[in-house]
Protein backbone atom coordinates (compact mmCIF):
# COMPACT_ATOMS: atom_id res chain seq x y z
CA UNK A 1 0.00 0.00 0.00
CA UNK A 2 1.51 3.28 -1.16
CA UNK A 3 0.24 6.85 -1.43
CA UNK A 4 1.42 8.84 -4.41
CA UNK A 5 0.79 12.60 -4.37
CA UNK A 6 -0.15 13.88 -7.82
CA UNK A 7 -1.08 17.35 -6.59
CA UNK A 8 -0.60 19.01 -3.22
CA UNK A 9 -1.59 22.65 -3.70
CA UNK A 10 -4.64 24.63 -2.64
CA UNK A 11 -7.05 26.59 -4.82
CA UNK A 12 -5.12 27.14 -8.04
CA UNK A 13 -2.27 25.36 -9.84
CA UNK A 14 1.21 26.64 -9.04
CA UNK A 15 4.58 25.96 -10.67
CA UNK A 16 5.68 23.58 -7.93
CA UNK A 17 2.33 22.30 -6.68
CA UNK A 18 -0.58 21.21 -8.83
CA UNK A 19 -4.06 21.11 -7.32
CA UNK A 20 -5.20 18.19 -5.23
CA UNK A 21 -5.07 14.54 -6.21
CA UNK A 22 -3.74 11.48 -4.38
CA UNK A 23 -3.32 7.98 -5.79
CA UNK A 24 -3.64 5.09 -3.35
CA UNK A 25 -1.66 2.33 -5.02
CA UNK A 26 -3.01 -1.09 -4.13
CA UNK A 27 -1.09 -2.96 -6.80
CA UNK A 28 0.14 -5.79 -4.61
CA UNK A 29 -3.14 -6.04 -2.71
CA UNK A 30 -5.56 -6.05 -5.68
CA UNK A 31 -3.83 -4.76 -8.81
CA UNK A 32 -5.70 -1.45 -8.62
CA UNK A 33 -5.19 2.26 -8.06
CA UNK A 34 -7.76 4.34 -6.16
CA UNK A 35 -7.77 8.08 -6.74
CA UNK A 36 -8.72 10.60 -4.06
CA UNK A 37 -9.76 13.87 -5.71
CA UNK A 38 -8.90 14.80 -9.25
CA UNK A 39 -7.99 18.44 -9.65
CA UNK A 40 -7.26 20.12 -12.97
CA UNK A 41 -4.41 18.50 -14.96
CA UNK A 42 -4.27 15.36 -12.82
CA UNK A 43 -3.91 13.32 -16.01
CA UNK A 44 -0.94 15.49 -17.00
CA UNK A 45 0.69 14.70 -13.64
CA UNK A 46 0.06 11.01 -14.22
CA UNK A 47 2.05 11.20 -17.47
CA UNK A 48 5.19 11.76 -15.38
CA UNK A 49 4.61 8.63 -13.28
CA UNK A 50 4.34 4.90 -13.68
CA UNK A 51 0.62 4.96 -12.89
CA UNK A 52 -1.56 3.49 -15.64
CA UNK A 53 -5.04 5.06 -15.96
CA UNK A 54 -6.55 1.66 -16.81
CA UNK A 55 -5.57 0.55 -13.29
CA UNK A 56 -7.73 3.27 -11.74
CA UNK A 57 -10.88 1.44 -10.62
CA UNK A 58 -12.26 3.83 -8.00
CA UNK A 59 -12.26 7.59 -7.57
CA UNK A 60 -13.26 9.20 -4.26
CA UNK A 61 -14.12 12.91 -4.47
CA UNK A 62 -14.07 14.78 -1.16
CA UNK A 63 -16.08 17.80 -2.32
CA UNK A 64 -17.17 19.67 -5.42
CA UNK A 65 -14.79 22.63 -5.39
CA UNK A 66 -13.00 22.84 -8.72
CA UNK A 67 -9.47 22.34 -7.41
CA UNK A 68 -10.57 18.85 -6.36
CA UNK A 69 -12.76 18.01 -9.35
CA UNK A 70 -12.00 19.76 -12.66
CA UNK A 71 -9.60 17.05 -13.83
CA UNK A 72 -12.10 14.20 -13.53
CA UNK A 73 -13.97 14.39 -16.88
CA UNK A 74 -10.71 14.56 -18.81
CA UNK A 75 -9.19 11.65 -16.92
CA UNK A 76 -12.27 9.48 -17.49
CA UNK A 77 -12.26 10.30 -21.22
CA UNK A 78 -8.54 9.65 -21.63
CA UNK A 79 -8.81 6.35 -19.78
CA UNK A 80 -11.29 5.25 -22.45
CA UNK A 81 -9.08 6.44 -25.31
CA UNK A 82 -6.11 4.60 -23.79
CA UNK A 83 -7.83 1.22 -23.77
CA UNK A 84 -9.36 1.09 -20.30
CA UNK A 85 -12.29 -1.33 -20.36
CA UNK A 86 -12.91 -2.24 -16.71
CA UNK A 87 -15.61 -0.53 -14.67
CA UNK A 88 -14.87 2.69 -12.79
CA UNK A 89 -16.84 3.70 -9.71
CA UNK A 90 -16.78 7.35 -8.65
CA UNK A 91 -17.87 8.27 -5.12
CA UNK A 92 -18.63 11.77 -3.93
CA UNK A 93 -21.18 14.30 -2.64
CA UNK A 94 -24.61 14.96 -4.07
CA UNK A 95 -24.32 16.84 -7.36
CA UNK A 96 -21.41 14.78 -8.67
CA UNK A 97 -23.63 12.60 -10.86
CA UNK A 98 -25.20 15.63 -12.54
CA UNK A 99 -21.81 17.31 -13.01
CA UNK A 100 -20.40 14.28 -14.84
CA UNK A 101 -23.57 13.65 -16.83
CA UNK A 102 -23.72 17.20 -18.17
CA UNK A 103 -19.99 17.47 -18.84
CA UNK A 104 -19.73 14.18 -20.70
CA UNK A 105 -23.02 14.71 -22.59
CA UNK A 106 -22.21 18.25 -23.74
CA UNK A 107 -18.78 17.12 -24.93
CA UNK A 108 -20.28 14.02 -26.60
CA UNK A 109 -17.82 11.86 -24.70
CA UNK A 110 -18.43 8.12 -25.03
CA UNK A 111 -16.76 5.85 -22.50
CA UNK A 112 -15.85 2.32 -23.55
CA UNK A 113 -16.25 1.07 -20.01
CA UNK A 114 -19.07 1.08 -17.42
CA UNK A 115 -19.12 4.17 -15.17
CA UNK A 116 -20.99 4.12 -11.87
CA UNK A 117 -21.42 7.30 -9.84
CA UNK A 118 -22.32 6.85 -6.17
CA UNK A 119 -23.48 9.96 -4.33
CA UNK A 120 -22.51 9.29 -0.74
CA UNK A 121 -23.74 10.11 2.71
CA UNK A 122 -21.98 9.57 6.02
CA UNK A 123 -21.16 5.98 6.86
CA UNK A 124 -19.81 2.98 5.00
CA UNK A 125 -19.49 3.70 1.28
CA UNK A 126 -17.62 0.57 0.18
CA UNK A 127 -16.76 -2.86 1.54
CA UNK A 128 -15.47 -6.13 0.17
CA UNK A 129 -13.35 -8.97 1.49
CA UNK A 130 -10.22 -6.81 1.68
CA UNK A 131 -11.20 -3.23 2.45
CA UNK A 132 -13.83 -1.02 4.05
CA UNK A 133 -14.14 2.69 3.25
CA UNK A 134 -16.09 5.00 5.54
CA UNK A 135 -16.93 8.66 5.00
CA UNK A 136 -17.72 11.48 7.41
CA UNK A 137 -18.71 15.08 6.81
CA UNK A 138 -16.08 17.64 7.68
CA UNK A 139 -16.49 21.38 8.27
CA UNK A 140 -16.12 23.36 5.05
CA UNK A 141 -18.02 25.95 3.01
CA UNK A 142 -19.79 23.20 1.03
CA UNK A 143 -20.28 19.51 1.94
CA UNK A 144 -16.79 18.05 2.23
CA UNK A 145 -16.02 14.49 3.24
CA UNK A 146 -13.07 12.69 4.71
CA UNK A 147 -12.44 9.03 3.94
CA UNK A 148 -11.15 6.29 6.23
CA UNK A 149 -9.71 3.35 4.31
CA UNK A 150 -9.43 0.24 6.46
CA UNK A 151 -7.68 -2.90 5.29
CA UNK A 152 -9.06 -6.06 6.84
CA UNK A 153 -6.73 -8.28 8.83
CA UNK A 154 -4.83 -10.81 6.78
CA UNK A 155 -4.47 -14.49 7.71
CA UNK A 156 -1.22 -15.39 9.37
CA UNK A 157 1.71 -17.05 7.62
CA UNK A 158 1.08 -20.63 6.54
CA UNK A 159 3.08 -23.04 8.74
CA UNK A 160 4.02 -25.37 5.90
CA UNK A 161 6.47 -27.42 7.96
CA UNK A 162 3.73 -28.21 10.45
CA UNK A 163 1.44 -29.36 7.64
CA UNK A 164 4.18 -31.60 6.28
CA UNK A 165 4.60 -33.10 9.74
CA UNK A 166 0.88 -33.87 9.66
CA UNK A 167 1.43 -35.76 6.41
CA UNK A 168 -0.09 -33.15 4.11
CA UNK A 169 1.75 -32.63 0.84
CA UNK A 170 1.87 -29.19 -0.85
CA UNK A 171 -1.19 -28.60 -3.03
CA UNK A 172 -4.77 -27.35 -2.92
CA UNK A 173 -5.12 -28.14 0.77
CA UNK A 174 -2.46 -25.56 1.59
CA UNK A 175 -4.52 -22.86 -0.12
CA UNK A 176 -7.68 -23.89 1.72
CA UNK A 177 -5.86 -23.69 5.03
CA UNK A 178 -4.38 -20.30 4.07
CA UNK A 179 -7.90 -19.09 3.24
CA UNK A 180 -9.10 -20.16 6.68
CA UNK A 181 -11.09 -23.20 5.55
CA UNK A 182 -11.43 -26.30 7.68
CA UNK A 183 -10.22 -29.39 5.78
CA UNK A 184 -11.28 -33.00 6.20
CA UNK A 185 -8.65 -35.48 4.95
CA UNK A 186 -9.46 -38.79 3.29
CA UNK A 187 -8.70 -40.60 6.55
CA UNK A 188 -11.27 -38.50 8.39
CA UNK A 189 -8.73 -36.26 10.14
CA UNK A 190 -9.94 -32.67 10.52
CA UNK A 191 -7.43 -29.88 10.01
CA UNK A 192 -8.28 -26.67 11.85
CA UNK A 193 -6.67 -23.74 10.00
CA UNK A 194 -5.91 -22.01 13.31
CA UNK A 195 -3.45 -24.83 14.07
CA UNK A 196 -1.46 -24.22 10.88
CA UNK A 197 -1.38 -20.44 10.62
CA UNK A 198 0.78 -17.90 12.42
CA UNK A 199 -0.71 -14.79 14.07
CA UNK A 200 -3.01 -12.72 11.85
CA UNK A 201 -1.47 -9.62 10.24
CA UNK A 202 -3.36 -6.53 11.31
CA UNK A 203 -4.66 -4.49 8.40
CA UNK A 204 -3.59 -0.91 7.80
CA UNK A 205 -5.70 2.23 8.07
CA UNK A 206 -5.30 5.44 6.09
CA UNK A 207 -7.38 8.59 6.58
CA UNK A 208 -7.58 11.10 3.71
CA UNK A 209 -9.45 14.29 4.52
CA UNK A 210 -11.00 16.86 2.26
CA UNK A 211 -10.90 20.59 3.00
CA UNK A 212 -11.92 21.30 6.58
CA UNK A 213 -11.65 23.36 9.68
CA UNK A 214 -10.43 21.48 12.73
CA UNK A 215 -13.43 19.40 13.79
CA UNK A 216 -14.54 16.30 15.69
CA UNK A 217 -15.15 14.14 12.62
CA UNK A 218 -11.58 14.68 11.42
CA UNK A 219 -10.38 13.10 14.64
CA UNK A 220 -12.81 10.19 14.34
CA UNK A 221 -11.61 9.42 10.83
CA UNK A 222 -7.98 9.64 11.95
CA UNK A 223 -8.33 7.51 15.09
CA UNK A 224 -5.31 5.18 15.39
CA UNK A 225 -4.63 5.52 11.65
CA UNK A 226 -1.29 4.37 10.28
CA UNK A 227 -1.29 7.51 8.14
CA UNK A 228 -3.39 10.69 8.27
CA UNK A 229 -3.41 12.99 5.23
CA UNK A 230 -4.66 16.37 6.42
CA UNK A 231 -4.92 19.71 4.69
CA UNK A 232 -2.70 22.49 6.05
CA UNK A 233 -3.62 25.43 3.87
CA UNK A 234 -2.26 28.00 6.31
CA UNK A 235 0.72 28.40 8.61
CA UNK A 236 0.49 28.27 12.38
CA UNK A 237 -0.66 31.59 13.77
CA UNK A 238 -3.15 32.03 10.90
CA UNK A 239 -6.01 30.37 12.78
CA UNK A 240 -8.37 33.29 12.24
CA UNK A 241 -7.77 33.20 8.48
CA UNK A 242 -8.11 29.43 8.38
CA UNK A 243 -11.42 29.60 10.23
CA UNK A 244 -12.75 32.33 7.95
CA UNK A 245 -12.00 30.28 4.83
CA UNK A 246 -12.98 26.88 6.31
CA UNK A 247 -9.46 25.50 6.31
CA UNK A 248 -6.81 24.34 8.78
CA UNK A 249 -3.34 25.39 9.85
CA UNK A 250 -0.26 23.22 10.25
CA UNK A 251 -0.69 23.33 14.03
CA UNK A 252 -4.34 22.33 13.85
CA UNK A 253 -3.57 19.39 11.57
CA UNK A 254 -0.84 18.25 13.95
CA UNK A 255 -3.18 18.58 16.94
CA UNK A 256 -5.75 16.39 15.20
CA UNK A 257 -3.13 13.73 14.48
CA UNK A 258 -1.87 13.77 18.05
CA UNK A 259 -5.27 13.64 19.69
CA UNK A 260 -6.42 10.87 17.32
CA UNK A 261 -3.40 8.68 18.02
CA UNK A 262 -2.34 8.52 14.37
CA UNK A 263 1.06 7.01 13.67
CA UNK A 264 2.07 9.49 10.97
CA UNK A 265 0.81 12.79 9.55
CA UNK A 266 1.23 14.08 6.02
CA UNK A 267 0.42 17.75 5.36
CA UNK A 268 -1.03 18.70 1.98
CA UNK A 269 -3.24 21.32 0.26
CA UNK A 270 -0.62 24.01 0.82
CA UNK A 271 -1.46 27.58 -0.16
CA UNK A 272 0.56 29.10 -3.01
CA UNK A 273 1.34 32.04 -0.71
CA UNK A 274 4.10 29.80 0.71
CA UNK A 275 7.06 29.11 -1.58
CA UNK A 276 9.64 26.35 -1.43
CA UNK A 277 11.66 28.26 1.18
CA UNK A 278 8.66 28.21 3.53
CA UNK A 279 7.84 24.53 3.29
CA UNK A 280 10.39 23.32 5.83
CA UNK A 281 9.20 25.96 8.30
CA UNK A 282 5.60 24.79 7.89
CA UNK A 283 6.66 21.18 8.45
CA UNK A 284 8.65 22.12 11.56
CA UNK A 285 5.69 24.06 12.95
CA UNK A 286 3.60 20.90 12.85
CA UNK A 287 6.43 18.83 14.30
CA UNK A 288 6.46 20.96 17.46
CA UNK A 289 3.06 19.36 18.17
CA UNK A 290 3.36 16.00 16.39
CA UNK A 291 6.87 14.80 15.62
CA UNK A 292 5.90 12.19 13.00
CA UNK A 293 4.97 14.79 10.42
CA UNK A 294 6.01 15.10 6.79
CA UNK A 295 5.16 17.76 4.22
CA UNK A 296 3.79 16.36 0.96
CA UNK A 297 5.20 17.50 -2.37
CA UNK A 298 4.05 16.66 -5.87
CA UNK A 299 5.32 13.23 -6.98
CA UNK A 300 6.15 12.16 -3.42
CA UNK A 301 5.33 8.56 -2.55
CA UNK A 302 4.74 7.25 0.97
CA UNK A 303 4.79 3.55 1.77
CA UNK A 304 2.36 2.42 4.46
CA UNK A 305 3.97 -0.58 6.18
CA UNK A 306 2.32 -3.22 8.30
CA UNK A 307 2.82 -2.71 12.01
CA UNK A 308 6.16 -4.21 12.96
CA UNK A 309 7.58 -3.91 9.46
CA UNK A 310 10.34 -1.44 8.73
CA UNK A 311 9.14 1.51 6.70
CA UNK A 312 10.67 1.79 3.23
Amino acid sequence: MDLFFLGTGAGVPAKLRNVTSIALKLLEERGEVWLFDCGEATQHQILHTGIRPRRIEKVFITHLHGDHLYGLPGLLASRSFQGGTSKVTVYGPKGLKEYLRVTLDVCKTYLKYPLEVVEIEEGKVFEDGQFTVEARLLEHGIPSYGYRIMEKDRPGTLLADKLKEAGVKPGPIYKKIKDGEEVVLDNGQILNPADFLGPAQKGRTVAILGDTRQCENAGLLAADADLLVHEATFAGGEEHLAHEYYHSTTIQAASTAKEAGAAKLCLTHISSRYDRNDWKTLEQEAMTVFSETIMAEDFMEIHVPFKGDKEE
